[in-house]
This record gives C-alpha cells, structure tokens and sequence, in this order.
C-alpha cells in the first residue's frame, strides 16, 4: 500500500530530513584517520538526541537479521555495501566510507545516506562516489507527477552503467512515511514507462548503491547485516528523501 502524504505531512518529515542531514554532516566531519566507527555512531545518536528525534534503524529487525539493528547509523567500509554494524574498526588513510541515517521525528521518519573518503583519496573511489551522487541526481530528477518508477529505476541504472559499476541485486530505494520501509519498492535498474505512476504525495527514499568491480553480487558476514562485494572491490551509496509535489521533486534530507 502507498500513502499519500498531504503538504503539512510533507513539511513535518522535512523537518525529519533535517535531522538525518545534521547527522551525515556531523559524522562526515568527525570521520578522520583513527576514528572508531562506534564513535561516528555516538556522534550521530547526539545529533538525534538534541533533536528530540529517534532512530528508525535501532533496534530493527527484518525477516533476514538474526539480530536486532544495534545503532542509529550503517558504517560500511571500503568492500562493503550497505548495513555495516559500527563497531571498534577505526578508519585509516583512504578508507571509502559510506553512511546511512534515519531519524523519526513527530512520527515521520527521514533517511539519506552519504559517501566520502578519509584521508588521501584514491582517484578512483572519488569516480565511484562521483557516479552515485550522479545516479541519485538522475533519479530525483524523475520523481514528477505522471513518470513512472521504472522511470527513476532507469535512470540511476543507466548512470551506473555508463561508469562501468555494478548495480547491488535485488535492493533498491522504497516508499518512507510514518515507518522507514513503505510501498513501493524503488529498483535501481529498470525500463522507463513501467511501473507505479508517481503521484503527488509519494515520499521515495532513492538509493544506488555502487560496486567498482562491475559485477551486481554481493555476500552476506558473519553478522547477518554486513553486505559485501564478492570481488573484494569498493561500493559507493548514496540517498535520499523525496517527496514527489507538483512543483516537481522536494528533497528532504537536504542541510
């Protein structure tokens, strides 16, 4: 099922998206060569905190974890993908970092993620975040009334692909409201004119998670969570919430 949302529904999980926002760049700027990344997690639950916003990511469980989420925030490091669990690995010298969050603040709930390097970048993880932020680009300029969602999967596909990167298989952007997983489901790959017609009062969460090597593969860690490149080579993920308006895409999650 899809909720529209009304404009004051709109505008209070804009104020939800500030929150995420506050949180990536606060995080982002205390990620340095040596910090924990249980320390960048504590950083972003005082952003929440100060906010009087909780997070949707603590404590969640889906069908496929053996274990409830245990922080507010998804570290993953180099290889990794997505769902990376915080814990004592402390960055070093060219580490490619990418950062999930989600708050829920008055009920509504914001998600984003952002990648970056700590310290001296490798040209190439610069390109691979470079081509995500463009295939996240690509998608929220397709989130307008009367497109479609293959037309947002088409067009952060489309961007991967051109760079030479893979598209993670089988996961993919979703609906956001009053809980952080709602209809529909937002592939990263699909053919343009297919799919649910957008609707003013959609709220999408757009996410194209990257992999360098090429391949759509992915293994799961130990830990249930951790999602990994089978190649060993480095993912890039970027997100954002949007709101579909007739005045065309509302980006939610923005400072």
């Amino acid at each position: 099922m899809v909720e529209l949302k009304t404009t004051d529904e709109i505008d209070a999980m804009r104020e939800a998206g500030r929150v995420v926002a506050r949180a990536l760049a606060a995080v982002r700027k205390e990620a340095r060569v040596g910090s924990s990344l249980r320390e960048l997690d504590g950083t972003a639950r005082a952003v929440l905190r100060e906010a009087g916003a909780t997070s949707p990511f603590l404590g969640y469980r889906p069908h496929f974890a053996p274990v409830p989420f245990p922080a507010v925030v998804c570290a993953s490091v180099n290889d990794a993908i997505v769902h990376g669990i915080p814990g004592d690995y402390c960055l070093r010298d060219g580490d490619l970092v990418s950062i999930d969050c989600g708050a829920r603040l008055g009920g509504w709930v914001g998600d984003a993620a952002v990648s970056f390097t700590v310290g001296r970048a490798r040209p190439a993880d610069l390109r691979l975040i470079g081509a995500a932020e463009a295939a996240l680009a690509a998608g929220i300029e397709q989130a307008r009334p009367g497109r479609r969602i293959g037309d947002i999967a088409h067009a952060v596909g489309s961007v991967v692909r051109a760079a030479g990167y893979g598209v993670m298989e089988g996961y993919g952007g979703h609906g956001v409201g009053r809980s952080m997983h709602e209809g529909p489901d937002v592939p990263n790959e699909g053919r343009p004119g297919r799919g649910m017609l957008l609707r003013p009062g959609m709220v999408l969460a757009i996410e194209p998670m990257l992999i360098a090597g090429g391949t759509d593969d992915y293994r799961t860690d130990p830990d249930g969570w951790t999602l990994r490149t089978t190649d060993g080579s480095r993912a890039a993920h970027a997100e954002h919430t949007v709101a579909v308006t007739a005045d065309g895409p509302r980006v939610l999650t923005a400072l």
